[in-house]
């Protein structure tokens, strides 16, 4: 299906807002570590280990995101063919971008003035 016809949802569970404040701190703590191996050595591959643990995440991402249009642009880190430090860098800044965009469109202000996700249980009004 291509992404011009996914249809986006407006409005997310305060199930998926959980998710991503809880997966979001997960996935900048392992971009930060492999960051800094890409700065020593940033042609060295990841080990499986590293790989492995950094899908759970990725994968859990990309579930939570799966109505986004964005989730078309998304890949796992291939545990067969290890990525560089650098490539899973790239891939992660990916899933970053993602889930500021999703993180946008589904929290902001509320009239009152705080700051919230807008589930579809609790849909108050944001200000623009």
């Amino acid at each position: 299906m291509s992404s011009l016809n996914k249809k986006t949802t407006d409005v997310i569970t305060e199930a998926q807002a959980q998710e991503h404040d809880l997966l979001s701190p997960l996935l900048n703590s392992v971009l930060h570590e492999v960051k800094e191996f890409a700065k020593k050595k940033q042609d060295e591959p990841l080990n499986k280990l590293k790989a492995r643990a950094t899908n759970k995440i990725l994968s859990r991402i990309k579930t939570l995101l799966g109505n986004e249009p964005t989730v078309d642009f998304l890949e796992l880190l291939d545990e067969d063919m290890l990525p560089t430090n650098s490539d899973a860098v790239i891939v992660m800044a990916q899933y970053i971008s993602a889930m500021n965009q999703f993180s946008n469109k589904h929290y902001g202000r509320d009239f009152a003035g705080e700051r919230r996700w807008f589930p579809k249980e609790n849909p108050k009004q944001r200000t623009l």
